[in-house]
């Protein structure tokens, strides 16, 4: 029996069904990614679908796979090239007698699935499916995909109440890969890796993390009172970085923040993580409820929504140039690292939406092409939300983005940091640039419009409203 195991977004060796049922099966697993070029296509926006920095946070995740599969006597094929072309070829080269491979729910993945699977069943091969992308089992849920409820919380007190997470499987113990097969290697990156972020992929860095937050720096237990900070490292779990390709199993961190619980302190913190990982599953459960409405202007509501198709406007938004300086240095953290604080995604995307009314699926887009944590499900999902044209019933939800900094960047020290030109303000003024007069201009060494960019609208509006 040989088994091809096609690898996705599941770059991982532990918690994985798929590579722990095929060594069950035979000794003779076939490991596969598939590198497939059509991520990396140019969008009618000018800017990539998979941007620079999370290319090479995947490529960093599955150069590490292929090490951990090395380390129980394995090895990982690289192909570049359609799935659909691919798959069925080398499974026939290498006599494969079935293809084992994680579930996927978008149409991308499902309609490629779909030819992947006719090819290979023209050739007598079968393809099995597993579950391995949330951490409640989507067999196990109390209702009908068709009967998910469309408010998060009735979901929550649903599952919760009623659903058990299933066990992690175990890494398995011994594989064999035969000499003769052509591994191949992934095709070398057009531009020169960059340190400057703090963040690499892989299985080893997200187990790593996990084990420094938990266990270390013990953070776990203050993770519900910092979660909403924007500077640093550690006010936040940055689990989503390695969770969004699958290097980190959300079963195991639920598993961990279990043991944590009975061996530290079990508090609002601990459950709070466990809540996040469950909106994480919420949307991929909605995904697949409603297909590909995620995707659409009108939403999974069908609303109709006058939005602008300024790109100009939209430029200044995506490249942090819109002279309000939360927003953009938010903008400018994520071209620089590739990644942006969950309190800062809510405020930019209400900026583009409900502030500058721009179609709210550019901005998906934009964070698509950018974020080294994009999962498909959760991204569109929260945009949908933040459009209201989603699940939430709180449509009208709107940021006061001068409130928000106050509240969440008072000292100014976030904008300071990614706005260096502003280092001079003081931190009751930093944050409306806009309001400076000439003569505080000259003080504190920065000309609104030349070294910073006027505002793109009247920000007194939020001064008024935060009285």
């Amino acid at each position: 029996m040989k088994i091809l195991l096609w690898f996705r977004n599941d770059l991982r060796v532990h918690d994985h069904e798929a590579l722990f049922k095929a060594s069950q099966q035979t000794s003779q697993v076939f490991p596969l990614y598939v590198l497939d070029p059509s991520i990396f296509q140019e969008l009618a926006m000018g800017f990539p679908k998979t941007g620079n920095l999370r290319t090479q946070f995947l490529f960093e995740s599955i150069e590490n796979l292929r090490k951990n599969l090395q380390s129980i006597g394995s090895n990982l094929i690289i192909r570049v090239g359609h799935p659909e072309e691919i798959i069925p070829t080398l499974a026939k080269e290498l006599l494969i007698d079935k293809v084992f491979v994680s579930e996927e729910v978008t149409s991308e993945e499902t309609d490629t699935d779909t030819l992947v699977e006719i090819a290979l069943k023209k050739e007598g091969i079968k393809m099995k499916f597993f579950w391995q992308s949330t951490f409640y089992h989507l067999d196990d849920l109390p209702m009908e995909i068709e009967n998910l409820p469309n408010i998060f919380t009735q979901f929550r007190n649903q599952v919760e109440k009623s659903t058990k997470v299933r066990s992690t499987f175990p890494i398995p113990k011994q594989l064999t890969f035969p000499e003769n097969v052509e591994v191949g290697v992934l095709p070398k990156l057009n531009f020169p890796r960059t340190s400057q972020h703090s963040y690499k992929g892989g299985e080893d860095e997200a187990l790593k993390r996990l084990e420094e937050y938990f266990w270390q720096k013990d953070l776990l237990k203050t993770y519900k009172e910092t979660r909403n900070g924007m500077l640093g490292l550690d006010y936040s779990s940055k689990f989503s970085l390695w969770l969004a390709n699958g290097c980190i199993s959300p079963r195991y961190i639920y598993e961990q923040v279990k043991k944590y619980e009975m061996e530290r302190t079990q508090n609002d913190s601990t459950y709070w993580l466990i809540f996040e990982l469950l909106w994480r599953d919420y949307f991929r459960f909605v995904a697949l409820k409603y297909g590909n409405k995620i995707f659409f202007e009108k939403g999974i509501q069908g609303k109709a929504v006058v939005w602008k198709k300024d790109k100009r406007v939209f430029e200044k938004w995506r490249m942090g140039e819109t002279g309000i300086p939360l927003i953009d240095a938010n903008m400018k953290e994520l071209l620089a690292t590739g990644y942006m604080s969950n309190r800062g995604r809510q405020n930019v995307a209400s900026f583009l939406v409900k502030d500058l009314q721009i179609d709210w699926r550019w901005g998906a887009a934009w964070f698509e092409s950018q974020l080294i944590d994009y999962d498909v499900c959760s991204n569109w999902g929260n945009w949908l939300y933040v459009a209201g044209v989603g699940n939430d019933p709180r449509e009208n939800r709107y940021f006061n983005i001068l409130k928000q900094a106050h509240n969440y960047d008072e000292k100014g020290e976030y904008v300071k940091f990614w706005l260096p030109v502003l280092a001079n303000i003081p931190a009751e003024k930093v944050h409306s640039v806009a309001l400076l007069t000439q003569e505080e201009q000259r003080k504190f060494s920065v000309q609104v419009g030349t070294d910073y960019p006027k505002a793109m609208i009247d920000i007194r509006k939020w001064s008024i409203k935060n009285k």
